[in-house]
């Protein structure tokens, strides 16, 4: 059964708690030629007057730079191994690489770090002015969680 929820605050807690025991997720782009590219990464979730925003920090890759370049869609999937539950989200990325930008999303990261969605970016990165860390700004336009028990699908749309 799937409905469709009219906020997100609707399926934040089920959403955080999905994401939290999962926090590995795949991330797709897709290339100038339409073929799909996943990677595994660790993007961090907010929200922001009621609406969902991820971040994600990274090395800005040559082919993940071509990739958003040539077409921002992406898409972030989550799936639990207690229960098979599945979240998955759908969003425009862009760089944003304005230093208060990544101050936030470094702090972002130490906070959501008790929860396991987070992580030490010092671990890759010497700080957040590093030359080589990268933030993408992730807006989601839908995302859908499935509960594995018995297949109930909320879908939450911008």
């Amino acid at each position: 059964m799937t409905s469709k929820v009219q906020t997100f605050a609707e399926m934040k807690e089920e959403f955080d708690a999905y994401v939290g025991s999962t926090v590995y997720s795949t991330m797709v782009t897709v290339d100038a030629k339409g073929r799909p590219r996943t990677r595994v990464l660790i993007p961090v979730w907010d929200v922001v007057d009621g609406v969902p925003l991820g971040w994600l920090a990274t090395y800005k890759t040559p082919v993940k730079a071509a990739h958003i370049a040539g077409n921002p869609h992406t898409n972030f999937s989550y799936l639990t191994s207690r229960g098979h539950n599945a979240v998955a989200i759908d969003t425009v990325a862009a760089w944003d690489d304005d230093p208060e930008v990544r101050r936030h999303v470094w702090d972002l990261y130490l906070r959501t770090s008790p929860r396991g969605a987070g992580y030490d970016l010092g671990r890759f990165w010497s700080s957040p002015e590093d030359p080589k860390l990268h933030v993408l700004r992730l807006e989601p336009w839908r995302i859908q969680i499935v509960r594995g028990g018995d297949l109930r699908s909320r879908i939450w749309q911008a």
